[in-house]
């Protein structure tokens, strides 16, 4: 159940705490201090920032305008509150009056809104950037909420900080529900599965189940990056396909251990926050086992075809993500229709019972909220999650 938040109402009632502030004598003019956001510089238009004691402060008005955030209201206690994707957040910076002007001290008001913060001293600049803005649906019934979120399994330091509604919407959240929890994946039970799944068995290699062709360029890739041309013989297509990804991944700066998923595991173990999962660990090792010969070498070629482009294919999925870009969301989902059986098994047939379950929360009898942790991919599209969920009759809202 959510926790309570001061409302709008109220909020404009307590408005007119501001003209209390204290007025405080004027600081030191900033020498030439630049703020940037997101790239750009902000233009202030009436008074420039400030320098008091090592911390520089901002104009309130137009340093909340360039960090897309809406005042609302302030206290006594030097608090205020401000507006940002619909969502309040009471940020605890004390506010100045200098002239007239009130002014906020930049790195405690950009960091709590989620900005990162970092210095240039070569020119005098502070730099704010956002993390993701991401994937992130609600959909309620009755008193019981799901806040859908589409993760990017690898990430890098750029998509942190998140965007603050992802913050607000774990805090109200009782479960995090996760695909599978990855915190358990090296389970010996898990790995040994993974082994007799993932490796011949009979006696054959590698090179016995794919064409000479693709086992060369296989054998040339790996020689590449410093790794013996058989290295990975014993290994069916699905498992060398996987190993090969993550490998350019890697080299490209992305990793798994800081994986959107990862990232709200950790946080709900630190929490002490129950964790259920969508999926199974063994359900997601049949599946990849389970697809056709031919299937597992067309997606082992088409990662060795595009090898050496992955580091620009990933960097413009993290971009996608980054800026939250729906359109291009559901262009990569579509690509995945090209081969029937591999979108069926990826997408629609987990799609359906991830919607069942979510569906399982909405209705449960015991009020409480979710925080749902799946693959990006599994919301967009006609068969995705969100539109499973409105076709059942649900309104499911994009924060």
């Amino acid at each position: 159940m959510k926790r309570k938040r001061k409302s709008s109402t109220i909020a404009l009632f307590l408005s007119a705490s501001m003209l209390v502030l204290p007025v405080v004598p004027a600081a030191a003019a900033a020498p030439d201090t630049d703020i940037e956001v997101n790239g750009h510089e902000i233009d202030f238009t009436s008074r420039l920032p400030l320098i008091e004691k090592g911390i520089t402060y901002a104009p309130q008005g137009d340093l909340l305008k360039a960090l897309n955030a809406t005042f609302v209201q302030s206290d006594k206690s030097g608090t205020i509150t401000v507006l940002v994707d619909n969502e309040q957040i009471t940020v605890n910076a004390k506010t100045k009056i200098v002239n007239g002007t009130t002014y906020v001290p930049v790195r405690v008001v950009s960091e709590q809104i989620g900005y990162k913060v970092e210095w240039d001293p070569a020119t005098r600049t502070i730099i704010l950037t956002t993390g993701g803005k991401g994937f992130l649906w609600e959909v309620s019934n009755g008193d019981n909420t799901v806040y859908l979120v589409g993760s990017m399994h690898i990430a890098d330091d750029s998509f942190y900080p998140l965007d603050p509604s992802y913050e607000i919407a774990f805090e109200d959240s009782e479960y995090l529900g996760v695909e599978i929890d990855l915190t358990q994946a090296q389970d010996e039970t898990m790995q040994k599965m993974m082994l007799d799944l993932g490796m011949y068995q009979d006696g054959t290699t590698l090179k016995d189940h794919i064409s000479s062709e693709t086992y060369e360029q296989l054998g040339e890739i790996l020689v590449e990056n410093g790794l013996e041309k058989d290295a990975l013989d014993g290994y069916k297509p699905w498992v060398v396909e996987i190993t090969m990804s993550q490998l350019k991944s890697m080299e490209a700066g992305y990793q798994g251990e800081i994986g959107i998923d990862l990232h709200f595991l950790q946080k709900a173990i630190e929490r002490k926050m129950p964790i259920i999962e969508l999926e199974t660990y063994q359900s997601q090792l049949k599946l990849l086992s389970g697809f056709s010969g031919e299937l597992q070498e067309t997606n082992l070629k088409s990662v060795l075809d595009n090898f050496h482009l992955v580091d620009d294919s990933v960097d413009q999925m993290a971009e996608m993500w980054k800026l939250g870009d729906e359109e291009a969301l559901l262009e990569i989902t579509n690509s995945m229709k090209t081969n029937e059986e591999y979108y069926k098994g990826m997408l629609v047939d987990r799609n359906l019972k991830m919607a069942d379950k979510i569906e399982g929360y909405l209705t449960a009898e015991d009020e409480a909220d979710y925080f749902i942790v799946v693959g990006a991919a599994h919301y967009a599209g006609e068969d995705g999650i969100v539109k499973l969920l409105q076709d059942r009759g649900y309104t499911v809202t994009r924060k």
